[in-house]
């Protein structure tokens, strides 16, 4: 049976990485770009809510578009993570995983400098649970896991 966020056990002050699926549409020029649908954003909130009802501090992690391993302002997460302070303040948001190549070649040295200072790992992306990218698959391996609500 796979661990569920009651499995991780007391979360008082620890720090927890989420991954999530904010891949979410969007609109507008690159430099400029607007959440056209933040669905995604809110459907992570059971999960993100549960967490720091209970004192966790919450990273989020995730991937938008498919800026192949480069830094693109069309990807950038500031939209999101600007969506996301609204409906659960405190909250951070890494920026976008798929930046890195590390992430999608699944590298080992991208998962310790993800999971650096980091003390449990939820997985909330559900839609992305299939792939084999580091952020996925690597932090399993070393921390405390469990999936998320989604």
């Amino acid at each position: 049976m796979v661990p569920q966020l009651e499995d991780l056990g007391d979360v008082r002050g620890k720090t927890v990485l989420v991954r999530t699926d904010f891949n979410v549409p969007m609109s507008g020029p690159d430099d400029d770009r607007v959440i056209a649908d933040d669905f995604r954003i809110r459907a992570a909130l059971p999960t993100i809510t549960w967490l720091t009802d209970r004192g966790a501090k919450v990273v989020c992690a995730s991937h938008l578009g498919r800026p192949k391993g480069k830094a693109n302002i069309k990807y950038s997460m500031e939209p999101i993570r600007k969506r996301l302070s609204e409906i659960a303040p405190g909250v951070e948001l890494l920026e976008n995983l798929r930046f890195d190549p590390g992430e999608e070649a699944n590298d080992s040295a991208f998962v310790a400098r993800l999971i650096k200072g980091i003390d449990l790992y939820v997985n909330d992306a559900f839609g992305a649970a299939h792939r084999a990218h580091a952020s996925i698959v690597g932090p399993p391996k070393s921390l405390p896991s469990a999936a998320g609500r989604l």
